[in-house]
């Protein structure tokens, strides 16, 4: 068979893998050799839209392949860094590995606003292909996780899901990590009930102690068990970096004085990404304090804190898949914590 192209590219999350996806696999082995799927939200926490680990994304897509195309697709896992330019860097090394494909296809379908990343590769050509009916990623979750009969909820699946995808969902819904995402899947619709969808305003703490960080165990849904930064919903009347100072009180009893913390004030940063957070539109104001002491101060977690502990910044890099939401990324923002690696 002859091909247009030397390499044909498909990114997605594939949470799960269906039938529209199915599809663009199908056109970029028939346009190319060679093909790389890019697994996205690599790397990061299961949570309710993330519920896949790449790995068992990449196992998804094998199972629905006969041997001779298995052996023409390669899976490339790219974090999310919430970072455009630093996410398409991050895709094109994936892509082009020690030897870069001159003839390059981007199969892909723009359904709607978060479609965009498909224009950031110039010099490669698109390839867009229609809807595949109405099928939708978020849907599948939502009968995947919100129909409480399991029977129905197979039934509807197999019209939507490759067969072989139908019998991996349902052997995974035996593993433990499903009964937690289907509370927190729970959590988060009347989360939005109650408070609605957003933009809501946050404060996070990056505090720095002798090479160490301030994290806390989250105590409750979303996220629950995970470990994250110090911070919460700004207050009416206050301003960010008080807001900021309250809530890291109030999640570690970290007792050191308002001038304290001010002084060593090093930086803020804005974190507005759309997708950052399940609970809706969150924006938050991140606070980087480096303090010069060489003890750590006892802390203790409360609060909607369950614990709070001082990690040694050297071994946050192994923790990245068991940090809520962006909060890995944060700290990567103020710490480097993934200078120099791009993509795995």
């Amino acid at each position: 068979m002859s091909h247009d192209f030397d390499c044909a590219v498909l990114i997605g999350r594939f949470q799960p893998f269906h039938l529209g996806h199915a599809a663009l696999l199908a056109e970029a082995l028939r346009r190319a050799p060679q093909v790389v799927v890019v697994v996205g939200s690599a790397h990061r926490a299961r949570d309710a839209k993330n519920p896949f680990s790449w790995q068992e994304r990449a196992a998804m897509l094998s199972a629905t392949l006969n041997e001779a195309d298995t052996a023409r697709v390669r899976y490339a896992p790219v974090r999310d860094y919430y970072d455009d330019g630093r996410w398409t860097a991050a895709v094109r090394k994936a892509v082009d590995g020690d030897t870069p494909p001159r003839r390059v296809a981007l199969v892909g379908h723009a359904k709607d606003a978060s479609s965009y990343y498909l224009q950031r590769f110039p010099g490669w050509t698109l390839l867009p292909l229609p809807a595949q009916g109405e099928l939708d990623a978020t849907s599948l979750r939502q009968i995947y996780f919100g129909v409480d009969d399991d029977a129905a909820a197979d039934a509807l699946l197999a019209t939507l899901v490759p067969p072989a995808i139908a019998g991996y969902l349902q052997g995974w819904r035996t593993l433990p990590a499903f009964a937690p995402l289907r509370a927190e899947h729970a959590a988060l619709i009347e989360n939005r009930k109650r408070w609605g969808g957003g933009p809501f305003v946050t404060v996070d703490a990056v505090v720095e102690i002798a090479d160490h960080v301030l994290l806390i165990e989250r105590k409750h849904a979303p996220g629950q068990g995970l470990w994250a930064l110090p911070g919460g919903f700004l207050d009416g009347r206050e301003r960010l970096l008080q807001g900021a100072i309250r809530e890291l009180r109030e999640e570690t009893g970290l007792a050191l004085l308002d001038s304290t913390l001010e002084a060593a004030l090093r930086g803020v940063a804005v974190f507005d990404h759309p997708d950052r957070s399940l609970r809706g539109r969150t924006i938050t104001h991140a606070h980087h304090f480096a303090i010069a002491m060489e003890r750590l101060p006892k802390v203790a977690g409360s609060d909607d804190a369950a614990a709070a502990r001082w990690v040694p910044i050297t071994e946050l890099a192994a923790m990245e898949d068991r940090f809520f939401e962006d909060h890995f990324h944060i700290l990567d923002h103020f710490l480097g914590l993934t200078a120099g690696a791009v993509g795995i």
